[in-house]
């Protein structure tokens, strides 16, 4: 169970499958998490923030349980975490545009704290990461939303 969803049900293996390798797997788990957290945005935000919650909590669980193979790429529930946390209360060109954020600064570390955040221990550090970028993404979302409307 712990390896269903710490790979954000199957997400994590796709690019292992097609080319062997895990990299890039990031970036297809939150894509996996981008519809349905675009779908709860026709729910409302306090749906979206519940599932902001749960996944959080799945995402330190589940990374845990791998902790100690460091923060493997096939792990991408935390990129669930984060994708869920960049989109809410927003529409859609808005929630894209914290998608695109959030992943720039999940990739590079370039956003203050999300290398910091990554130094922490075990499922923690392995998900806190994708929470503070997903911040940074939130934050764009926003205020694209405010300028678009």
């Amino acid at each position: 169970m712990a390896r269903l969803i710490a790979s954000w049900f199957g997400c994590g293996f796709v690019l292992r499958r097609l080319r062997g390798v895990d990299e890039g797997a990031g970036t297809v788990g939150a894509l996996g998490a981008l519809i349905p957290a675009l779908l709860l945005a026709r729910v409302g935000w306090e749906a979206q923030l519940a599932a902001v919650v749960v996944v959080t909590g799945l995402s330190i669980w589940a990374g845990g349980r791998f902790a100690d193979e460091g923060d493997p790429n096939w792990i991408v529930v935390d990129e669930a975490a984060g994708t869920f946390l960049a989109t809410i209360g927003v529409s859609l060109w808005p929630a894209l545009i914290g998608f695109a954020v959030f992943r720039a600064a999940d990739i590079t570390k370039a956003f203050p704290l999300v290398r910091r955040a990554e130094r922490l221990p075990g499922g923690l550090g392995i998900t806190a990461d994708d929470i503070v970028a997903g911040l940074w993404g939130l934050g764009a979302a926003w205020a694209a939303q405010a300028v678009l409307g």
